[in-house]
């Protein structure tokens, strides 16, 4: 198995989360309605539209040329929301309704991530401090299975006592082991809860 990092930096920038795509699109999800908000405040300023055209009028192609037959026409267009002021306003209302309801949804995706990182790193460092009291138990484990090795070669312990030894030293093992695989699965989900870790 890899070898996990000694530690996590702690204090990590709000920065990285935003690398997370759930964040990025509930956050894009909230610019867009407040661009609808703009836009719906805006049709209720008149309109100013300024069309041209230009181009040439002959009845044959000798006529065709520079000279007379050139029109040009240019003209402002104006629009007035008089008649439409109240549905505009209930479309800003809603729209602003929109936006409230899209920035709830942001801030809840932030509380959601923000819990999601709390919850990885506090499990990463239980486990971290599991695993170095399991290798504290698994060197006096070893220990025990030597001395009770020893005192069945003297003769001072039956071999029942280095059995029981020898199976409490293979059960620290067996936990060590399950606890390095747990260290890396809660590293993995640091990684994931950050949005690809914290460099």
């Amino acid at each position: 198995m890899p070898l996990a990092p000694p530690e996590i930096p702690v204090g990590l920038p709000g920065d990285l989360l935003l690398r997370r795509p759930d964040l990025r699109r509930a956050r894009a999800q909230m610019v867009a309605a407040a661009a609808r908000v703009g836009q719906a405040r805006a049709d209720l300023f008149p309109k100013i539209v300024l069309t041209g055209a230009a181009g040439r009028q002959a009845t044959g192609i000798q006529q065709f040329t520079l000279g007379a037959g050139n029109f040009f026409s240019l003209g402002p267009q104006l629009s007035l929301p008089v008649f439409n002021a109240g549905r505009i306003r209930a479309n800003i209302e809603t729209q602003k309704q929109r936006l409230n309801e899209s920035s709830l949804a942001y801030q809840n995706a932030i509380l959601n991530v923000l819990r999601e990182v709390e919850t990885s790193l506090t499990s990463y460092q239980h486990e971290q401090e599991r695993r170095e009291e399991l290798v504290i138990a698994e060197d006096a484990s070893k220990r025990a299975t030597q001395m009770a090795n020893e005192l069945y070669v003297r003769g001072l312990a039956d071999f029942l006592s280095v059995l029981d030894a020898q199976r409490q030293q293979l059960q620290a093992e067996d936990a060590l082991a399950e606890s390095d695989t747990t260290v890396l699965t809660d590293l993995v989900a640091i990684y994931k809860s950050l949005g690809g870790g914290w460099q």
